[in-house]
């Protein structure tokens, strides 16, 4: 740069020459041999073709590979019927079966035979072919078959009409026969001064129905009666609720054992020369016990095999009612002609004790808790506790009448005891001691029970005594009535047969069992829950008084 530029702005300034601009920008030269040490060697030209073929082979092994093992692997099949509830198999191979829709994931391509059956509707064989890759997927629907049906109502002359979706398949008045195809059906019977009668069935196979109307106004609905082979004195309900155990009083036969669904006779346990009063299960339903008036006995009964694993001494005289204390420890047994309660020890199936009570002692409640044991004094109205720590007696009210049946809420503290000369309800306050009259009732209040959940008090009333005897048919008949048991107020009422006697609630509150003991009768009724007792305007409680005259 000449000392007259160095003088010169920034600006004006001469630029470098190009070719001067150029060497500079070169950096610094490179040793020519650096340049061939990182020259690539020689190598000799590829041909382009070989890496097409190697990936064309390796495509062509991968898609062969794959269609061997789509070709071979299990496929699925899923088979979908109608009614829902056939039966399906695929013959031939094991546990291919269900009931509605079978899927098999692990079957080997190929067809297979099918076997869709119902009762009621047409069997159906059918050949799939499950295909390689997809398998297979399918309905069938059976063909309903034509069923007879033969319908009879309780009072006869009921209008009746089959419907199917809504639409009459049958109709006429009953009894009535006719035909229906297989399947879903709804039975609506109606009668002047009777409620409607709707019921849903499903027909798949020849059916004969026998179906009871009930008095207009009725809650509770008669399922319908079955004869005894005597006079049925008491009845318990097996813990799951399909069997009935009836003690016929002036057996032999001494229990017979019903069927709930169908109220006929199924078998049957043989005590003897003699019937039996009363019967009561243990919580888990293997052990009965059944009392024996005539020899002062109680029996242990295996409910499996029928058969009477122990017999038990009361030591006393006329045996009638039998409580379990509620940890299965000790049976209580009310002595009716010894005026006293026998204890039994149930492990060493010894007499531990007799107690002396009130005079013709009946009914027992044991509270859940093991402390107390209340008696029903039958001569003199005397509602007693015993204190089972130490045995002693205490008469908690004594209405001059006759007291028979207790039944306790342990929930709600209280107990209710029925008093047949009073025609009227006790309850008890467990906790405070007071007693008080919760209803009156019908004629000769005896049997009483609670729904499972403690809401309903069932009370059966014998009715009028016949002038001559009570052995003999009174002026009236008998009665079931349902209260409220907070409240006391009535929810329904039954007209009976001749001296309801005994009574039973299954343990989900649904069946009710009486008997008509002068007829040797069973009735069994369905009952609604709680809350549609309560919404029933009291049922039939107010008019049923006007039927009780024959």
């Amino acid at each position: 740069m000449s000392r007259h530029d160095r003088h010169k702005p920034t600006y004006l300034r001469s630029a470098p020459s190009r070719r001067s601009a150029r060497r500079t920008d070169r950096g610094p030269q490179r040793d020519p041999a650096d340049v061939l040490r990182t020259r690539r060697p020689d190598r000799r030209p590829t041909n382009p073709l070989v890496p097409r073929l190697l990936g064309a082979v390796l495509v062509l092994a991968v898609v062969a590979a794959s269609a061997t093992w789509l070709l071979n692997r299990p496929v699925s099949l899923t088979v979908t019927a109608t009614p829902d509830d056939a039966y399906l198999r695929v013959i031939g191979v094991d546990s291919a079966e269900a009931t509605g829709t079978l899927t098999v994931d692990e079957l080997a391509p190929g067809p297979y035979t099918l076997e869709v059956a119902r009762s009621g509707f047409a069997t159906e064989t059918v050949t799939v072919d499950v295909a390689r890759v997809r398998g297979a997927s399918l309905e069938v629907a059976l063909e309903a078959l034509p069923q007879a049906i033969s319908l009879a109502t309780h009072p006869e002359g009921a209008a009746c009409r089959v419907l199917r979706d809504g639409e009459e398949v049958l109709g006429g008045t009953a009894p009535l026969e006719g035909q229906v195809v297989s399947g879903p059906v709804t039975v609506e019977l109606s009668l002047a001064g009777y409620n409607t009668l709707t019921r849903e069935l499903y027909i798949d196979r020849p059916a004969t129905l026998e179906l009871w109307l009930d008095p207009q106004g009725q809650v509770v609905h008669l399922l319908g009666m079955a004869d005894a082979a005597g006079a049925p004195k008491g009845v318990a309900l097996t813990p799951d609720g399909t069997e009935v155990w009836a003690t016929i009083l002036d057996g032999p036969p001494s229990i017979e054992i019903f069927d709930v669904a169908t109220r006929t006779v199924k078998d049957g346990v043989d005590l003897g020369e003699h019937g039996a009063v009363e019967v009561v299960f243990s919580a888990d339903g293997s052990r009965a016990y059944a009392s024996q008036m005539e020899t002062a006995r109680v029996f242990e009964i295996d409910t499996a095999s029928r058969t009477v694993a122990r017999t038990f001494e009361t030591g006393s005289a006329w045996s009638k009612v039998v409580e379990l204390a509620p940890d299965g420890s000790r049976a209580y047994v009310a002595n009716w002609s010894g005026n006293d309660v026998s204890v039994i020890d149930l492990a060493t199936g010894e007499l531990e004790r007799r107690v002396p009570v009130a005079r013709t002692p009946r009914g027992l409640y044991a509270t859940p808790d093991g402390r107390s044991l209340y008696v029903a004094g039958f001569a003199r109205g005397d509602l007693q506790r015993i204190d089972l720590a130490t045995w002693e007696v205490t008469t908690l009210i004594s209405t001059g009448g006759a007291m028979r049946h207790i039944v306790g809420d342990a929930q709600r503290g209280v107990i209710f005891a029925s008093d047949m000369a009073r025609d009227t309800i006790y309850r008890h306050d467990m906790a405070t001691g007071e007693t008080t009259e919760f209803v009156t009732t019908d004629e000769k209040p005896n049997t009483i029970a609670l729904s499972p959940n403690g809401k309903v008090l069932f009370v059966s009333c014998r009715g009028a005594n016949n002038p001559v005897s009570y052995y003999i048919p009174g002026p009236e008949w008998g009665t079931i009535l349902l209260f409220d048991a907070a409240t006391g107020e009535p929810l329904d009422a039954i007209v009976g047969g001749n001296q309801p006697t005994a009574l039973a609630i299954s343990r989900d509150g649904a069946t009710l069992v009486f008997s008509d003991f002068l007829d040797a009768r069973l009735r069994f009724y369905e009952v609604p829950d709680y809350e549609t007792l309560a919404a029933g305007g009291g049922g039939r409680y107010g008019p049923h008084r006007d039927d009780l005259r024959k």
